[in-house]
C-alpha cells in the first residue's frame, strides 16, 4: 500500500483507506491525519443499529465458548427485594393497631424491605474490576522461574582464589610465545562439548522446521499478559462507582462505662447515683441519663417498703455513651442522691465528711445513732429523694491519658478539680487503651446550684488552675469505674427503648444500656428505625409569693390520656432498681426552700397516635419531714399541665407555666393553663411560675412546622377528610391545591437536620405526587412541576451542605443511598385496592406483607391479607382516576428536566446524577413488573420518552460545551453522571438508540471543531470526552455491546453518504477479502460503526497521540490508560479465558496496531539506554560492557552508517512520551499481538507497503529494549535507592502540570478527607515517586524478579512470533525482502538483551530457521548483520548456562557451513568470528573462557561428525579457525590477570593490536577496545589517539581502494595530530590488499566511517582539554563536508571549532594536562619487566606519594608487602647490590625537557605538554657520596630520557628508549639557582593584576638578612677570588653578569613594592630597602671585579662538559 500522490488519488475518485494517519513522506507534512470515507477520525460516525443488527444476524445455535460475545446474558438485570438488617430481637414498632396514615408511613418506611437493582455482571465491568495488586498476585501464581544468565553469579569464592592464583603467577608477557599452537591445541583437546542438538545436520524441509519451532515455541505460555504488567499509577479510576452504604442508625463513637463500686467512709444508707456527659462549650447536655445503683443488698433492703420488685433492666451497671462531636469539653458528670431527711444538704453531707473509715471503732456509738436515724426516713420518706453530690470526669483526659501509657489498662487516680487540658486536638474515642478511674472527691451539691446554668459554670471553673471547688471540702468516697471503647457487637445490650438488642443469649445476665445521645451539633442521617421518646426537665419553681406553708416541694410528673387520675399511663422509664415503667414520677426535694431548682430527667415513651387528650400533669406537693401528729405524709400544693398536641403538631420546648392552686376542672386536658379558666386560684395571679423544658427524640414527628404541613396535607389528601386542621387555619377543598402548592415550595424553608431525617418519606411522598397527580374536587392537579422543583432543592441544599458526604462523583452519600435501597416505583396500577381506599400508598402493597420468597413473588395481584385494605373504591375519583390511568414516573421526570429552566434547571444540573439514578431505577422496575426484560428492545419505551431521553442528553452536552471553562467541578460531574446514565442505559434501552445519544454527545463537542482551538484550553474538553467515554466503556458488556464477531460488511446505514462511500472504498481491492482485511486493521468507517465503542476509544487515541494535535499532549497518559484499563480488564476477564474469544476480543483492537505504528517518533526511546551495539547498560552493575562501544555516542554510532541501531534515533522534533506512557502503549501492542488471528495478522503483513512493515519491525525493536529484564541486581539496588530516573519524575511533573488537573480529582481528594498536609504528601508520592521502597523484603524482590523475568521472555516470545508471521509473509508473496534485514535486526537486538534461556533456544531456532531459508541474506546484502550474528552467538557460546550455549554453538556452525556451502569457502564468517570474538574480549570483565572453550569443542565436535562435508576442505578450515581462535582466548587469560593494572593490561591489548598489523579489522577492533578502556579510565587523551590511529588506518584502506581528493591520503595527513600515527601506514609486505574476500568489510572502512571516528576523536580531545588537536582533527574532517556540500555538518564544527578556541582563551593559565614519572623495575620477579624503565603519563596534579602509594599497593598486593621494596631515591640502581627474592620499583618525578632551539616553537602551554618525547630529572650530590654539602662542594646530575613514542600516545606508559647524562659542577649549580632567582623577581614585579603578597615574599627571599644559603653567601664563595682553573673563568663570569642582573631586579621590586603598601607598612619597606641596600653594598665590589683574561683575543674553549652518556637501553 504505497500512497499515490494527492491528485492521482483525486482523480481515480476512490479514496483509499490507509493505515491511520500514516504521514507521508512525499506530500506536505499538513496532510489530513487520515484519508478515508469521508468522516474524518474528530467526528463521530453513524452508529450500527445494534438491535436491528443482532436480529438480522441471530447467534449461531452452536456457538460454544462465544456464546456471551453475542448477546447479553438473559438474567443480565434482576430486581431484588432483601429484608433490612434489624438491630434488636423484635422490631421497634408502635404497640397499637390503629394508626394514623402518617405513623403508618413511617413505620413503613422503617420497615420495608430494600428494593435493589442488581446489574448481575456489573462487578466485572472495568469500574468494579481494577487491576488491583491483590489481583495481580492471585493472577501471578505459579509462575515458573526463568532462568537468566545475569542473576546466576559465578560461585564467587573459587573464581576468586583462581584470580589471585593467577596473580602471583610471572607477570611475563611473553610466557608462551605467540605461535604455541601444541599447547593450545592440547588445552582444547581436552575439553568437554556440550550436548549436541539432535538432527541439526539433518536436511529437513523448512516447512517442517517452522512447525517443530512453533509448536515448541506455543506451548506452556502464559495466558495472561496483564497479569505480568504492573497497572499503571492513576488516581482513583473515574469509572469507579461504589455501592452506597446500606442506610443504618447512626451512632457517634462509642464509649462502654462500667460502674464497679462506690464506697463512702461510712456506710449508713443506700445511695443512688446517675451519670451523663455535658459538653461545657455548646452548655448542652449530650446524653441520657444512665441511672445505676451500687448499694449492698442490705441498704437496698432499708427501702423495701417503697420500692415494688426491680426489673432486671434497670439493674444496669454499664453503659454504652456515643459521643458524635468528641472534644476536649465533654464531661462525664456523676450525680448522687440520697433518701430525703430533715435537714439541708450540708447538714446531712457532714458526718460523711468528719467521720473516717479508719476511725470506726472510736465513733461506734455515733455511727449506731446515725445509723438508726437513717432507717427511720428511710421508713417514712424512702420515696422521696434529695440532692447529695456530684463530682465530675473530664472524659478527654482520661482517654488521652490511657492512650499514652502501655499497659493494657490504665489505673487513674482522679482527685478533686483535676487540671485539664484544654484546646481543639482531635479526640478519638475508638482506639485509646481502656483505664480505670477511682473517683476519691465529691463536692457536696448546694441546695440553690443546682440548675445546669450552675453546673455549666462549676465545669469551666474545674478546667481552671485555681479552681474555686478546690478550697471546698469534698466528700472523701471511692467511686471505681472502668472505661474503655465499646466493642462492635456487645452482648446482653439493650437500646435507649429497653429493646434488646441481637445476640442477647439469655435474659437473666444483667445487661448494658445503650444510652441516647443528644448531640452537641446536628446530625445529618436520615431516620431507619422507629423511636418515639419525650424527656421532661422539671427547672425551677417559684412559690415565694403563696401563701400557707410550701417548703419541701416535690412535683410528680405523670402522663395521662384523659383527666381522670386513673388516666395515667405506664410510660415513665423507672430509673435503677425499679420496675421498667411506672405511671408517675417524683423530684428530688429541696428541704426547706420555697423556690427550689430541679434536676430531674424525666424518661416517657410516647404513643404513636396522640390525641388531644394527652397530656403532662404536674402536681406539686408539700412534704413534711418530722412526723408530727395529723400531719400527712405530702400535702398537694398546686396543679399545671401540657397539653401534648397543638393544631395536631407536637408541643416541645422551654415552658413557663402558671400553677393553679386547685385541682384543674373538668375537660382542661384540651385548654393550655395559660387560658384563664373562670372560677379558678392561680399563684400569684396566674403568673408563670413553675419552668419546665419538654424535648422529643422521635421518627414520627418531624417538629418543623413546613414538614408537618405538608404531610398533614398530603394525608389529608390521602384520606379525603376536608376541611383541614393545620395550625389554626381550616383549608376547604377548593383551596387545597394552592396551600398544597405553597407547601411544596416552602419545603424550602424548613431546617435541613428534619428534612434529612425524614428525607425517604418526603422523598417518596414528592414522587408519588408526580406519579399520581391528586384528584381536587374532581379535578386531576398535575403537581411534578412542583415536585420535581421541590426535590432539586432539597438535594442541592444536602448537596451544600453536606460537602463530607460526597465521593469522588460529587454523589451525596445519603441521596445515593436512598435511590440504591429505598427508592421504587409506587404501584401503578390504579384499581388495585389501596389502604384506606386512597389510591395513595398501593405501593406494592409490600410494606405489610413480606413477599413469600425474597427473589420476588412475580404475580402482579396484591395482597389482600391486610386487614388496613379495604377492597371498594371509597372515594368517586378513585374512579375517574382509574379512567386516566397514572404516570410513569421516569417518563414524568424526563419530561419535567426537558421542560424546566431557570433556576430550576440550574439545581437539576448540579445534581443531574440523583436524576439520572432515579430514572434508570424507575425503567427497571418499569420493566420488571411490566415483564417487559425480555421483550426486544425496540419496544420497551415509548416514542415520546426517548425523544425526551435525547432532548435531555443533547442539552445537557451542550452545557457541558459551553460551561466547561467556567464551572469546571460542576461540568466534571455532569460530564461524568452522564456518562453512567448512558452507560445504565446499554443494559435497559435500545443499545442502537443509546449509541446514537453517545454519537450526539460527540457531536456537541466536535459541534464548532474550528472553536475547539480556537478556545483556550481544548485540552480539557477533550479530557472531559475521555473520561466520558471511559465511563461509558466501562460498561460489563463493553465486549458484546462492539459486536465482535461481525464481519465487517457495509452495514446497511440510514444514510446513502456513508454506504456508498463504504462501498467505494472497497474499489481500492480487486478482492473483496482484502479490502474486509485491511477494514479490519484501520479505523476505517465500517469498523468504527460496527465496533461501535472500540471505534471511539481508538480514535480518541490516534486523535490525541497526532504529533499535529495542538494542546493535547497532557492527555496521552490518560488516553493511554484508558486503552491499558481496558485491555487489562478483557484480560482478566474469565468470560473471556478461551483463546478463541479472547482472539474475537483482540479483533476490536487491530487498528491499534496501526496508531501505535505512527507515534514510533514520539514513543520513548528505551534503546537509548544502550550502548553502540546494543549491550545493555542497566545489566548488573559489574557487567557493564561496552562491546567497543561505551565510546561510541549514538549520534555517531547513526553517522557510522547507523545500521546497529534501528532508525529509531529519528528526528524528535515531537514531543515524547513518557516511558510510563510508551511502556503502557507498548503492552497494549503485544496484547493485540498475542491475542490476535494469526491468518488476519499474516493476511494485513501481506498488504502493508515495506516501509510500514519496517515500522513494525522499529517497533519491535523498541518492545525489545522495553521488556528488557532487569535483574535481581537491579532490584535490589532500586530497593536501596529511593528516586526513580529523573526523566520520568519530568515527565511525570509535566503530565501534572500540562495535564488537567481538573476539579474531580479535587474533589476525589477531598472526598477522600486529604485536603490539608496529606495534599502535599500525595503530591510527593505520585510526582517524584518518592516511596521509600526499602521495606522491600527479601521474598518481595524475588517475586518482582520473578514477574519482570516472566514479562521478559513473554513479550520476546510474542515479539519472535509476530517476526515469524512477517517471514512467512515474505515466503508467501515472494517480495519484500528487503524487510528480512529489519527482522534479523530485531532477533540480534533481542539475543543482546538480557534474556531468558527459555527464550533464547526459541531465538536461535528461528535464527537457524532464517538463515537456512534466506542464506544469501547475511552473505551477500546484510554483511554488516553478519558481524553483528557472529558477536552475539559467541557472546551466548561464553554464556554459563548450557542449554544457551549449546544452542548458540549450534548456530555458529550451521552459519560456518551455510556460508561455505554458498561460495566453499567461508573467509567472511571466519573473519567476523575472530573479529568478535576480540572485541568481546577486549571489553567484557565478565567474560569467561572456560565455558567458551567447551562451545569450541562442541563446534570442532559437529564439524567432526559432519558426514556430508567430510571430503571437503570445511573440517580443516574450521579447525584451522577454531584453533585461531583458542589462541585468542590464551591472550584473554593473561588479560584476565592483568584485569587490576591498567598499564599492564593496556600494554597487553597493544600487542594483540600488534599482532594483527595485517589485519585491519582486527587491529581496529583491538584500538576501538583500548578507547574504550581509556575513557573508562577517563584518560580521554588516550582514548582519543586510539581514535585518531584507528582513523588513519581507515584512511590508509580507504586511499588504497578509491581515490577521492577530499579524503586524507592515509597516515601522512594525520601527522600534525600526533607523530605516533605513522606506525598505522600499510607498508609492510605482508599487507592485505583491501579488495580480498571479508577484509575491510567492517562498516568503520567507509566514508562515513572515517568521519564517525573522527568525530569521535575530537569529542574525546574536547574532553581532554586538548582544544588545539580539536583543531587539527577538524582540519582533517572538513574537506570532506565539504565535498558533500553538507552545510549542516559544517555549521556544527565551526560551532565546535568556535568553543574549542574560546576555552583556550578563556582557560589561560589554567589548563593542565599531566604528570609524569619514571619507573623503573627491578628484579627476576617482574619477569619480562625486569630492568625495564616506563615513563607513566598519570592525571594532573598526581603528587609523588599517590603513584607512589598506588604502584606499592598493587604490587605488594601481588608479590606480597614483604617481597616489594620502593627505592627512594632517584640514583642509578646497582643491580648487583640488590635481593634476588625481592622486588624493587623505583619512582622519580620528571618534567618534560626541551633544547633551547625547541623552545623557539613551543610558546604556548599546550606546545609544551603535547607531543613530548623527553623529560628529564635532577639528582644532587657531593663527591664524597652525600645528597647535600656546602655550596662549594655541592655537583647536580641532570639525567635526560626519551622514551619510544611521543606522549599523549595510545597507552599511558611508554618504554625509555635512550637515557643521557649531564653533570653540573658547584658554580654551574650557583648559576642556575641565580638565574631562577632572578626569573621570579621579574615575574612578581610585572605580574599583573599585582600581588603584593607574592612579591614581598619573593622579595624577602632575596633581600632577607636571614637568608641561609642566600645569594650573599653565594657571592662571597663565587666571586670573592678568580678561580685557577682557566675552564671556569667563563662560568665565574656567567655568575657575575647574574648577580647584577638580580640587583637591579631586586630595585625593580623594591620601587614596585612601594607603590602598593598602604601607610602600615612603610615601616616594613623602609626595613627592607636597608637590607637591600646592605646586600648591594656588599656584592659591589664582587660584582665589578672582572677577569682580564676574558677580556683578551678569545681563546678556543675546549669543551668543558662532563656529559657521560649511558649506553642506549
Amino acid at each position: 500500500m504505497v500512497r499515490a500522490p494527492a491528485q492521482l488519488q483525486f482523480l481515480e475518485g476512490l479514496p483509499k483507506p490507509l493505515l491511520v494517519g500514516q504521514r507521508s513522506s512525499i506530500h506536505s507534512p499538513t496532510l489530513p491525519l487520515l484519508v478515508f470515507s469521508q468522516v474524518p477520525l474528530t467526528e463521530a460516525v453513524e452508529p450500527v443499529d445494534l438491535e436491528e443488527y443482532l436480529s438480522a444476524h441471530p447467534m449461531p445455535v452452536e456457538s460454544g465458548p462465544l456464546r456471551d460475545l453475542f448477546e447479553f446474558p438473559s438474567d443480565d438485570i434482576e430486581v431484588v427485594y432483601t429484608p433490612r438488617e434489624c438491630r434488636t430481637l423484635v422490631s421497634a414498632v408502635p404497640e397499637e393497631s390503629e394508626m394514623d396514615p402518617h405513623v403508618r408511613d413511617c413505620v413503613r418506611s422503617y420497615t420495608e424491605d430494600w428494593a435493589i437493582v442488581n446489574r448481575k455482571y456489573h462487578k466485572l465491568g472495568t469500574g468494579f474490576n481494577p487491576n488491583t495488586l491483590d489481583k495481580q498476585k492471585e493472577r501471578q501464581k505459579g509462575l515458573p522461574k526463568q532462568v537468566f544468565e545475569s542473576d546466576e553469579a559465578p560461585d564467587g569464592n573459587s573464581y576468586q582464589d583462581e584470580q589471585d592464583d593467577l596473580k602471583r603467577r610471572s607477570m611475563s608477557i611473553d610466557d608462551t610465545p605467540r605461535g604455541s599452537w601444541a599447547c593450545s591445541i592440547f588445552d582444547l583437546k581436552n575439553s568437554l562439548p556440550d550436548a549436541l542438538l539432535p538432527n541439526l545436520l539433518d536436511r529437513t524441509p523448512n516447512e517442517e522446521i517452522d512447525h517443530h519451532n512453533e509448536d515448541q515455541r506455543k506451548s506452556n505460555r502464559h495466558k495472561e499478559l496483564f497479569a505480568l504488567h504492573p497497572a499503571p499509577d492513576e488516581e482513583e479510576p473515574i469509572e469507579r462507582l461504589s455501592v452506597p452504604e446500606v442506610p443504618k442508625e447512626h451512632f457517634g463513637q462509642r464509649l462502654l462505662v462500667k460502674c464497679l463500686s462506690l464506697k463512702f467512709e461510712i456506710e449508713i444508707e443506700p445511695i443512688f447515683a446517675s451519670l451523663a456527659l455535658y459538653d461545657v462549650k455548646e452548655k448542652k447536655k449530650i446524653s441520657e441519663n444512665f441511672y445505676f445503683d451500687l448499694n449492698s443488698e442490705q441498704m437496698k433492703g432499708m427501702l423495701r417498703p417503697h420500692v415494688p420488685p426491680a426489673a432486671i433492666s434497670t439493674l444496669a451497671r454499664s453503659a454504652i455513651f456515643s459521643i458524635t462531636y468528641p472534644s476536649q469539653d465533654v464531661f462525664l458528670v456523676i450525680k448522687l442522691e440520697k433518701v430525703l431527711q430533715q435537714g439541708d444538704i450540708g447538714e446531712c453531707a457532714e458526718p460523711y465528711m468528719i467521720f473516717k473509715e479508719s476511725d470506726a471503732a472510736k465513733n461506734k456509738e455515733k455511727l449506731e445513732k446515725l445509723k438508726c436515724q437513717a432507717e427511720q426516713f428511710c421508713q417514712r420518706l424512702g420515696k422521696y429523694r434529695m440532692p447529695f453530690a456530684w463530682t465530675a470526669i473530664h472524659l478527654m483526659n482520661i482517654v488521652s491519658s490511657a492512650g499514652s501509657l502501655e499497659r493494657d489498662s490504665t489505673e487513674v487516680e482522679v482527685g478533686t478539680g483535676e487540671r485539664t487540658t484544654s484546646g481543639d486536638e482531635a479526640c478519638n474515642l475508638t482506639s485509646f487503651r481502656p483505664a480505670t478511674l477511682t473517683v476519691t472527691n465529691f463536692f457536696k451539691q448546694e441546695g440553690d446550684r443546682l440548675s445546669d446554668e450552675d453546673l455549666y459554670k462549676f465545669l469551666a471553673d474545674m478546667r481552671r488552675p485555681s479552681s474555686v471547688l478546690r478550697r471546698l471540702r469534698p466528700i472523701t468516697a471511692q467511686l471505681k469505674i472502668d472505661i474503655s471503647p465499646a466493642p462492635e457487637n456487645p452482648h446482653y445490650c439493650l437500646t435507649p427503648e429497653l429493646l434488646q438488642v441481637k445476640l442477647y443469649p439469655d435474659s437473666r445476665v444483667r445487661p448494658t444500656r445503650e444510652i441516647l445521645e443528644f448531640p452537641a451539633r446536628d446530625v445529618y442521617v436520615p431516620n431507619t428505625t422507629y423511636r418515639n421518646l419525650l424527656y421532661v426537665y422539671p427547672q425551677s419553681l417559684n412559690f415565694a409569693n403563696r401563701q400557707g406553708s410550701a417548703r419541701n416541694i416535690t412535683v410528680k410528673v405523670q402522663f395521662m390520656y384523659g383527666e381522670d387520675p386513673s388516666n395515667a399511663m405506664p410510660v415513665i422509664f423507672g430509673k435503677s432498681s425499679c420496675p421498667e415503667f411506672s405511671k408517675e414520677a417524683y423530684t428530688a426535694v429541696v428541704y426547706h426552700n420555697r423556690s427550689p431548682d430541679f434536676h430531674e430527667e424525666i424518661k416517657i415513651k410516647l404513643p404513636a397516635t396522640l390525641t388531644d387528650h394527652h397530656h403532662l400533669l404536674f402536681t406539686f406537693y408539700h412534704v413534711s419531714c418530722q412526723q408530727k401528729q395529723n400531719t400527712p405524709l405530702e400535702t398537694p400544693v398546686g396543679y399545671t399541665w401540657i397539653p401534648m398536641l397543638q393544631n395536631g403538631r407536637l408541643k416541645t420546648g422551654q415552658f413557663c407555666l402558671p400553677v393553679s392552686l386547685e385541682k384543674p376542672p373538668q375537660a382542661y386536658s384540651v385548654l393550655s393553663p395559660e387560658v384563664p379558666l373562670p372560677g379558678m386560684k392561680w399563684v400569684d395571679n396566674h403568673k408563670g411560675v413553675f419552668n419546665v423544658e419538654v424535648v422529643a427524640v422521635s421518627s414520627l414527628h418531624t417538629q418543623d412546622p413546613y414538614l408537618d404541613k405538608f404531610f398533614a396535607l398530603v394525608h389529608a389528601l390521602d384520606e379525603h377528610m376536608f376541611p383541614v386542621r393545620i395550625g389554626d387555619m381550616r383549608i376547604m377543598e377548593n383551596n387545597l391545591e394552592n396551600e398544597l402548592k405553597s407547601s411544596i415550595s416552602a419545603l424550602n424553608s424548613s431546617q435541613l437536620e428534619p428534612v434529612v431525617r425524614f428525607l425517604h418519606l418526603l422523598l417518596d411522598k414528592l414522587i408519588l405526587l408526580v406519579v399520581r397527580p391528586p384528584v381536587i374536587a374532581g379535578q386531576i392537579v398535575n403537581l411534578g412541576q412542583a415536585s420535581f422543583e421541590a426535590m432539586a432543592s432539597i438535594i442541592n441544599r444536602l448537596h451544600k451542605n453536606l460537602d463530607g458526604n460526597q465521593d469522588q462523583h460529587g454523589r451525596n452519600s445519603l441521596l445515593a443511598s436512598y435511590i440504591y435501597y429505598v427508592f421504587r416505583l409506587p404501584n401503578t396500577y390504579p384499581n388495585s385496592p389501596s389502604p384506606g381506599g386512597s389510591v395513595h400508598y398501593a405501593t406494592m402493597a409490600r410494606s405489610a406483607v413480606r413477599p413469600a420468597s425474597l427473589n420476588l413473588n412475580r404475580s402482579r395481584s396484591l395482597s389482600n391479607s391486610n386487614p388496613d385494605i379495604s377492597g371498594t373504591p371509597t372515594s368517586p375519583d378513585d374512579e375517574v382516576r382509574s379512567i386516566i390511568g397514572s404516570k410513569l414516573f421516569h417518563e414524568e421526570l424526563a419530561l419535567q428536566w426537558v421542560v424546566c429552566s431557570g433556576s430550576v434547571r440550574e439545581a437539576a444540573l448540579q445534581q443531574a446524577w440523583f436524576f439520572f439514578e432515579l430514572m434508570v431505577k424507575s425503567m427497571v422496575h418499569h420493566l420488571y413488573f411490566a415483564d417487559k426484560l425480555e421483550g426486544s428492545r425496540k419496544h420497551r419505551f415509548p416514542e415520546r420518552f426517548m425523544d425526551d431521553v435525547t432532548a435531555l442528553v443533547s442539552t445537557i452536552a451542550g452545557d457541558i460545551v459551553s460551561r466547561f471553562q467556567k464551572d469546571t467541578e460542576m461540568v466534571e460531574r455532569l460530564n461524568t453522571s452522564l456518562a453512567f446514565f448512558l452507560n445504565d442505559l446499554l443494559s435497559i434501552m435500545d443499545r442502537g438508540f443509546v449509541f446514537g445519544l453517545i454519537k450526539t454527545c460527540y457531536k456537541q463537542v466536535n459541534a464548532d471543531r474550528s472553536k475547539l482551538y480556537t478556545i483556550p484550553n481544548p485540552s480539557n474538553l477533550v479530557s472531559l470526552r475521555l473520561d466520558f467515554l471511559r465511563i461509558v466503556c466501562s460498561h460489563e458488556h463493553y465486549v458484546t455491546l462492539n459486536l465482535p464477531c461481525s464481519l465487517l460488511t457495509p452495514p446497511a446505514s440510514p444514510s446513502p453518504s456513508v454506504s456508498s462511500a463504504t462501498s467505494q472504498s472497497s474499489g481500492f481491492s480487486t478482492n473483496v477479502q482484502d479490502q474486509k482485511i485491511a477494514n479490519m486493521f484501520e479505523l476505517s468507517v465500517p469498523f468504527r460503526q460496527q465496533h461501535y465503542l472500540a471505534g471511539l476509544v481508538l480514535t480518541e487515541l490516534a486523535v490525541i497521540l497526532d504529533p499535529d494535535a495542538e494542546g493535547l499532549f497532557g492527555l496521552h497518559k490518560k488516553v493511554i490508560n484508558m486503552v491499558h484499563n481496558l485491555l487489562s480488564s478483557h484480560d482478566s476477564d474469565p468470560r473471556y479465558a478461551d483463546p478463541q474469544v479472547k482472539a474475537r476480543v483482540a479483533m476490536l483492537y487491530l487498528p491499534l496496531i496501526g496508531v501505535i505504528m505512527e507515534t514510533v517518533p514520539q514513543l520513548y526511546d528505551f534503546t537509548e539506554s544502550h550502548n553502540q551495539r546494543g549491550r545493555p547498560s542497566c545489566v548488573a552493575v559489574d557487567d557493564y560492557e561496552s562491546e567497543g562501544g561505551s565510546m561510541i555516542s549514538q549520534t555517531v554510532a547513526m553517522a557510522i552508517a547507523g545500521t546497529s541501531v534501528p532508525q529509531l534515533a529519528r528526528g524528535r522534533q515531537h514531543s515524547t512520551f513518557s516511558t510510563e506512557s510508551s511502556r503502557s502503549l507498548l503492552i497494549c501492542l503485544l496484547w493485540v499481538l498475542k491475542n490476535a488471528d494469526e491468518s488476519v495478522l499474516q493476511k494485513w503483513f501481506t498488504d502493508l507497503s515495506v516501509l510500514q512493515l519496517n515500522r513494525l519491525l522499529d517497533l519491535l525493536y523498541l518492545c525489545v529494549s522495553c521488556f528488557e529484564y532487569k535483574g535481581k541486581k537491579v532490584f535490589e539496588r532500586m530497593n536501596s535507592l529511593t528516586f526513580k530516573k529523573s526523566k520520568d519524575m519530568r515527565a511525570k511533573l509535566e503530565e501534572a502540570i500540562l495535564g488537567s488537573i481538573g476539579a474531580r480529582q479535587e474533589m476525589v481528594r477531598r472526598s477522600r478527607g486529604q485536603l490539608g498536609n496529606q495534599e502535599n504528601l500525595r503530591w510527593r508520592k505520585d510526582m517524584t515517586h518518592w516511596r521509600q521502597n526499602t521495606e522491600k523484603s527479601r521474598a518481595e524482590i524475588e517475586h518482582e524478579a520473578l514477574i519482570d523475568g516472566n514479562l521478559a521472555t513473554e513479550a520476546n516470545l510474542i515479539i519472535l512470533d509476530t517476526l515469524e508471521i512477517v517471514v512467512q509473509t515474505v515466503s508467501v508473496t515472494e517480495s519484500k525482502e528487503s524487510i528480512l534485514g529489519g527482522v534479523l535486526k530485531v532477533l540480534l537486538h533481542s539475543m543482546a538483551c538480557n534474556q531468558s534461556a527459555l527464550y533464547l533456544q526459541h531465538c536461535f531456532a528461528t535464527q537457524r530457521a532464517l538463515v537456512s531459508k534466506f542464506p544469501e541474506l547475511l552473505f551477500e546484502e546484510e554483511t554488516e548483520q553478519c558481524a553483528d550474528l557472529c558477536l552475539r552467538l559467541l557472546r551466548h557460546c561464553s554464556s554459563s548456562i548450557s542449554t544457551i550455549r549449546s544452542h548458540a554453538s549450534a548456530s555458529l556452525y550451521l552459519l560456518m557451513r551455510q556460508n561455505f556451502e554458498i561460495g566453499n569457502n567461508f573467509a567472511r564468517v571466519k573473519m567476523q568470528v575472530t573479529m568478535s570474538l576480540s572485541s568481546l574480549v577486549g571489553t567484557s570483565q565478565n567474560f569467561n573462557e572456560e565455558f567458551l572453550r567447551r562451545s569450541l569443542k562442541t563446534i570442532l565436535t559437529y564439524a567432526e561428525e559432519d558426514l556430508e562435508l567430510r571430503e571437503t576442505t570445511f573440517p580443516d578450515q574450521v579447525q584451522d579457525l577454531v584453533f585461531n581462535l583458542h589462541m585468542i582466548l590464551s591472550d584473554t587469560v593473561k588479560m584476565k590477570e592483568h584485569q587490576e593494572d591498567p598499564e599492564m593490561l593496556i600494554d597487553l591489548m597493544y600487542r594483540i593490536a600488534k599482532g594483527y598489523q595485517n589485519s585491519p579489522d582486527l587491529r581496529l577492533t583491538w584500538l576501538q577496545n583500548m578507547a574504550g578502556k581509556h575513557s573508562e579510565r577517563s584518560n580521554h587523551a588516550e582514548s582519543a589517539q586510539c581514535l585518531v590511529h584507528s582513523a588513519a588506518l581507515v584512511a590508509e584502506y580507504l586511499s588504497m581502494l578509491e581515490d577521492r581528493k577530499y579524503l586524507p591520503v592515509g597516515c601522512v595527513t594525520f601527522q600534525n595530530i600526533s607523530s605516533n600515527v605513522l606506525e598505522e601506514s600499510a607498508v609492510s609486505d605482508d599487507v592485505v590488499s583491501p579488495d580480498e574476500e571479508g577484509i575491510c568489510s567492517g562498516k568503520y572502512f567507509t566514508e562515513a566511517g572515517l568521519v564517525g571516528l573522527l568525530e569521535q576523536a575530537a569529542a574525546s580531545f574536547s574532553m581532554a582539554g586538548m582544544y588545539e588537536a580539536v583543531n587539527e582533527v577538524y582540519k582533517v574532517l572538513i574537506p570532506i563536508h565539504e565535498a558533500n556540500r553538507d552545510a549542516k555538518k559544517l555549521s556544527t564544527i565551526h560551532g565546535k571549532l568556535q568553543e574549542a578556541f574560546s576555552k583556550i582563551v578563556h582557560q589561560d593559565g589554567k589548563r593542565m594536562f599531566g604528570t609524569y614519572f619514571r619507573v623503573g623495575f627491578y628484579g627476576t620477579k617482574f619477569g619480562d619487566l625486569d630492568e625495564q624503565e616506563f615513563v607513566y603519563k598519570e592525571p594532573a596534579i598526581t603528587k609523588l606519594a599517590e603513584i607512589s602509594h598506588r604502584l606499592e599497593g598493587f604490587y605488594g598486593e601481588r608479590f606480597g608487602e614483604d617481597v616489594l621494596e620502593v627505592i627512594k631515591d632517584s640514583n642509578p640502581v646497582d643491580k648487583c647490590k640488590l635481593d634476588p627474592n625481592k622486588a624493587y620499583i623505583q619512582i622519580t618525578y620528571v618534567e618534560p625537557y626541551f633544547d633551547t632551539y625547541e623552545m623557539k616553537d613551543r610558546i604556548t602551554y599546550f606546545d609544551k605538554n603535547y607531543n613530548l618525547r623527553r623529560f628529564m630529572y635532577c639528582t644532587p650530590f657531593t663527591l664524597d657520596g652525600r645528597a647535600h654539602g656546602d655550596l662549594h662542594e655541592q655537583f647536580k646530575r641532570k639525567t635526560i630520557l626519551t622514551t619510544s613514542h611521543a606522549f599523549p600516545y595510545i597507552k599511558t606508559r611508554i618504554n625509555v628508549i635512550h637515557k643521557e647524562e649531564i653533570i653540573l659542577t658547584p658554580i654551574e649549580v650557583a648559576i642556575e639557582d641565580m638565574q631562577k632567582k632572578t626569573q621570579e623577581l621579574a615575574f612578581a614585579t610585572h605580574q599583573d593584576p599585582a600581588d603584593p603578597k607574592m612579591l614581598q615574599m619573593v622579595l624577602q627571599g632575596s633581600v632577607g638578612t636571614t637568608v641561609n644559603q642566600g645569594p650573599l653567601e653565594v657571592a662571597q664563595v663565587f666571586l670573592s677570588e678568580i678561580p685557577n682553573d682557566p675552564k671556569l673563568f667563563r662560568h665565574h663570569n656567567k655568575l657575575r653578569l647574574c648577580f647584577k642582573d638580580f640587583t637591579k631586579r631586586c630595585e625593580d621590586a623594591l620601587r614596585k613594592n612601594k607603590s602598593l603598601i598602604g601607610p602600615d607598612q612603610k615601616e616594613y619597606q623602609r626595613e627592607l630597602e636597608r637590607n637591600y641596600h646592605r646586600l648591594k653594598e656588599a656584592l659591589q665590589p664582587l660584582i665589578n671585579r672582572k677577569i682580564p683574561q676574558l677580556y683578551k683575543a678569545v681563546l678556543p674553549v675546549t669543551c668543558h662538559r662532563m656529559s657521560l652518556r649511558k649506553m642506549d637501553i
